[in-house]
């Protein structure tokens, strides 16, 4: 609120030299003198305030406005020393000494008092201008020479007056306080329990009322009521609830927490989510759930679910975070692949020397329920693989390999007989 009060200073608060704080049923002073340290001009009239306090900060502070709240005491001002205008008209201070604690601002000209109870007081003006000869006016009034010597010279007689009248409002405040606690209390557990408010509010400003600070409480408290009367009732927020499931039992795709993903699909035999997580999100706040024709990842209760266009095999399925990105990878094989590329098919190597009369036929690739693949090579009638590991006494085709014979020595070659023959 203070900051929003400070739109003409660019909702700077220390370097703030006035600021306005009227009508905000301010209750207590607090906080200002710490946001606000250079105030010069400082305006919280027509509020609920009922001490002057934590103010003793503002060193700077020229003008200050608290009319028209429940201030009672004049008190806790005196290290204000540029205090110069003190306005606490319409307020309810009964304790007329207290204005002595206003004697160590000698900058202050000039004071309000009107419309409190000790402006009632005989020599009330007379006894004020004694007190705080650095006065300029009172009330609105200037102060002449010979008011202020008068009143010095009275002061001491006037001082007793005064305490004998502010003894008895004293008294006279303390039972009022006391009745009108009690009477209001009562009022608000019998009367206005089960009253209907409109009828309440009538009955309310009809009746006579003291002028008190209890009154103005009260005051406040209905026309808060008024107002909250006025207000449309608010909306109850119903949250979505999601259908995971379409009526005939396909999966519906959800992304409730918005998340970006990339689905990979290109490889035959599995599928490859990426799940772009974010990247401080602890683990353990996740939740996988891989389905042979879903995937559903819960990231903080918010739901992510996709349809797989095929069955996955889910005892299979893995699921891995990057520690770098946070991205959580969820790879899902397919069930029942059949693999038809040629390019994955193996074949035997060609003997054109050891099958010259027979072909060999093509490699197939049988997948079965077990998924174990079997390779047949050549014709049965050739290879035997049911005699492997018994001894072969015939063999099986002809050595056609080609011999090499050793090189003869040219005719001028001439042997020598020192030289030893080679093993």
């Amino acid at each position: 609120m203070v900051r929003k009060k400070a739109e003409h200073h660019e909702c700077l608060l220390a370097p703030l030299e006035e600021i306005a704080l009227h009508q905000e049923n301010i209750e207590k002073i607090e906080f200002i003198q710490d946001w606000c340290p250079k105030l010069k001009i400082l305006l919280m009239q027509s509020n609920l305030i009922a001490k002057i306090e934590n103010l003793n900060k503002l060193k700077h502070l020229n003008y200050l406005n608290l009319a028209l709240n429940n201030i009672e005491v004049i008190e806790n001002l005196e290290r204000c020393e540029s205090l110069q205008k003190l306005d606490l008209t319409l307020n309810f201070i009964g304790e007329i000494l207290s204005v002595e604690s206003l004697t160590g601002n000698y900058n202050l000209e000039n004071l309000y008092l009107t419309g409190n109870p000790c402006t009632d007081y005989d020599n009330y003006r007379d006894f004020v201008i004694g007190t705080l000869p650095q006065l300029i006016s009172l009330d609105g009034r200037e102060i002449e020479r010979s008011d202020r010597i008068k009143a010095l010279q009275n002061l001491p007689v006037i001082r007793s007056d005064i305490l004998f009248e502010q003894e008895n409002y004293r008294n006279q405040r303390k039972a009022q306080k006391s009745r009108l606690d009690r009477d209001i209390k009562s009022k608000w557990e019998n009367e206005y329990k089960d009253m209907d408010p409109d009828e309440r509010n009538k009955r309310f400003w009809a009746e006579k009322c003291e002028h008190s600070p209890e009154v103005r409480y009260e005051i406040e408290r209905m026309r808060q009521l008024k107002l909250k009367s006025y207000e449309p009732a608010p909306k109850e927020e119903t949250k979505r609830v999601y259908k995971y499931f379409a009526p005939d039992g396909r999966p519906f795709n959800i992304n409730q927490a918005k998340i970006d993903f990339s689905f990979d699909d290109s490889e035959p035999d599995k599928y490859v989510l990426d799940l772009a997580v974010y990247k401080h999100l602890d683990t353990s706040l996740l939740e996988i759930d891989v389905q042979p024709n879903y995937v559903r990842i819960t990231i903080r209760g918010k739901i992510f679910q996709l349809h797989l266009p095929e069955e996955v095999d889910i005892s299979n399925s893995t699921a891995q975070r990057s520690k770098i990105t946070g991205h959580l990878v969820v790879t899902m094989p397919k069930a029942n692949v059949i693999v038809t590329d040629k390019s994955q098919i193996k074949k035997p190597i060609k003997h054109s020397q050891l099958y010259n009369e027979h072909k060999i036929a093509d490699c197939a690739v049988k997948t079965e329920q077990t998924k174990r693949e079997y390779l047949e090579i050549g014709p049965s009638d050739i290879l035997d693989f049911t005699k492997m590991t018994e001894p072969s006494t015939k063999p099986s085709y002809t050595d056609t390999r080609i011999k090499l014979l050793p090189k003869q020595p040219g005719p001028e070659f001439v042997d020598d007989p020192n030289v030893p023959e080679l093993i």
